[in-house]
């Protein structure tokens, strides 16, 4: 299977978009773990989006571990690896690792990303694949959170008071 063609436009939202250049800002260290990440307005004029767009893009890096928040001061960038690689309990989505290398070319000397030998791994694989992977992680994490939220529920019930004869 070809390459898709250089005009053919990237379908993926315009979140996902502006999640990449945030990311590769972090990684390459022009953000330093600690840093505030610019505010909600600021992402929207850097990247012509609304307000929700922009917010659904830090999601996404919260997601990913790469950036927390402190309800009423902002967003910080979490601790990684000074090389620019990410820490040991971050792993980029299988979707960024398969695309990162078509939209953005091979790395520049000296610029560090993550594993390559994952990258390989997934470099490898088709987008069925991909989706494939993708489908059995958000099973499992439904999964999961369907078991927390019955959990939950039962904690809940139990707390209740037993009401007096």
């Amino acid at each position: 299977m070809s390459p898709a063609p250089e005009s053919k436009q990237d379908r993926r939202p315009p979140y996902q978009h502006a999640a990449d250049e945030i990311r590769r800002d972090i990684l390459q260290g022009r953000i330093k773990p600690g840093e505030q990440m610019p505010s909600i307005r600021e992402l929207q004029e850097r990247f012509g989006v609304a307000n929700m767009t922009a917010r659904s893009a830090l999601n996404v890096l919260r997601d990913e571990g790469l950036i927390y928040t402190i309800h009423g001061r902002g967003s910080f960038v979490a601790d990684h690896n000074a090389g620019g690689e990410p820490s040991a309990n971050y792993t980029a989505p299988v979707w960024y690792l398969a695309n990162r290398d078509e939209k953005h070319g091979e790395a520049e000397q000296g610029e560090s990303g993550p594993d390559d030998t994952e990258a390989a791994a997934v470099a490898g694989t088709t987008l069925a694949e991909v989706l494939t992977a993708l489908r059995d992680e958000i099973r499992a994490l439904s999964a999961d959170h369907q078991e927390l939220r019955r959990e939950v529920e039962e904690l809940k019930a139990a707390q209740q008071p037993k009401p007096k004869p």
